[in-house]
């Protein structure tokens, strides 16, 4: 399935979406409490249905009443299923893999055909050093995890997925003996980790950073109910400020930011670097130049970034030189050789390189047909260069329902011209 878009301009307040980060989060931290916990504006998603399926297979009652989830949890993990499905979601399966290791059962863990190749063997590998029996394949799901861990000292890789550490400091206070882990190498996606340790405060555990990204300590404590309240997701709000500066009439976005850290709330400081000016009130808006100016972008901590910096590109004056993101490789697909190759189907030079990209605008700028792979965020950002160029196809449509599912029919709200087409 594709869709056709045409040029277009946008004009009107659109609402960000919930923030699909902590909505996970939060639903995990909740099912380890003992308790009744209230989430309130989350983000219902195919990747956080995919979350709220993980916890009731491992014990948790939830009920949905439209943006609000109310999470009874037991204090532990009580699996009512062998097998959780994580659909997409490398979050679900990474957080739900160090849940199931607190388990005494054998817990089946897979996902879709794109989540069959992110790699996991990072996870297993420090699993298997707290006391847990893992098999994988190749590294990859699908995964089995036999517990109970016991906890202990483990270290991990921190070059791949700032979710690997997330997902075992998350179990480890509900170990005997806590987790003490180390962290080998730099860090990526830093804000990630930071969002974690700021969720589990909120549900009551305190995590100790003997050394900040390179060492952590979490004591056995026991998660307490909570009122969470779910931001607006950076991430999202990213794509719609890219719309803004590229095909944005008097385009708003109403957003409700919270004081939880974001790392992607860096996409605001990029645009004003590139000469863009971002008005905050009770509105977001965007005061864009005719041309941008360009620059360097080091996104080691925010590669969700990748994709809507990149597009801007096509309004730039000045290359764009995006590097420190080779964990996009690494996503749910390789999102730097998918940019590259799809990008200058339009005309925009770019040149590959392991860790980045280097994007300059075309003379004359052509339509063409973009294939998203599949990745919801590479389908927003292409429909979004639809819009400026016009007479583009873009496939996967559906990929949206990951973490945007209302993206086209609030963009053609706004004045968008994005229609579905079936075939391919």
């Amino acid at each position: 399935m594709k869709c056709r878009v045409s040029k277009s301009v946008l004009s009107g307040t659109i609402s960000c979406p919930p923030n699909k980060s902590y909505t996970h989060r939060a639903v995990f931290l909740s099912s380890l409490a003992n308790g009744k916990s209230t989430i309130r504006n989350v983000l219902l998603s195919r990747d956080t249905l995919a979350t709220i399926g993980a916890c009731r297979s491992l014990g948790a009652k939830i009920s949905i009443d439209g943006p609000t989830l109310t999470v009874e949890g037991t204090g532990g993990v009580n699996p009512t299923s062998a097998e959780i499905d994580a659909s997409n979601s490398g979050t679900t399966i990474r957080i739900a893999a160090a849940i199931a290791s607190l388990a005494d059962a054998k817990i089946t863990l897979t996902g879709d055909a794109s989540l069959r190749k992110r790699p996991m063997q990072p996870l297993l590998d420090a699993l298997t050093s707290l006391g847990a029996t893992c098999t994988s394949t190749g590294g990859s799901p699908p995964i089995t995890i036999l517990g109970r861990i016991p906890g202990g000292s483990a270290s991990i890789s921190g070059s791949v997925s700032s979710q690997f550490v997330s997902a075992l400091l998350i179990a480890a206070p509900k170990t005997e003996k806590g987790i003490t882990l180390e962290i080998e190498g730099d860090l990526v996606s830093k804000p990630y980790l930071d969002a974690t340790i700021a969720t589990m405060k909120k549900f009551g555990v305190s995590v100790d950073a003997v050394l900040p990204y390179k060492k952590y300590r979490v004591p056995r404590q026991e998660y307490a109910a909570s009122d969470f309240t779910v931001p607006a997701d950076f991430s999202s709000m990213a794509l719609l400020l890219s719309a803004a500066v590229m095909v944005g009439g008097d385009m708003q976005i109403s957003a409700p930011i919270g004081d939880l850290p974001q790392g992607d709330r860096d996409m605001i400081s990029f645009l004003e670097q590139m000469g863009a000016r971002i008005l905050i009130g009770e509105t977001v808006r965007v005061v864009a130049p005719p041309t941008l100016s360009g620059g360097r972008f080091d996104l080691s901590n925010t590669p969700d970034l990748l994709p809507p910096l990149a597009i801007l590109a096509l309004k730039s004056s000045g290359p764009i030189e995006i590097y420190n993101v080779k964990h996009a490789r690494f996503k749910e697909t390789d999102r730097i050789a998918i940019l590259a190759r799809e990008l200058s189907k339009i005309g925009v030079s770019v040149s590959e390189r392991e860790d980045g990209l280097v994007l300059e605008a075309p003379r004359a700028p052509s339509g063409a047909d973009l294939d998203s792979a599949d990745d919801h965020r590479l389908f927003m950002a292409f429909c979004i260069v639809g819009m400026f160029v016009g007479n583009c196809t873009v496939t996967d449509p559906q990929s949206v329902d990951v973490s945007y599912p209302n993206f086209i029919s609030e963009m053609n709200r706004l004045g968008g011209k994005i229609s579905n087409q079936t075939g391919n």
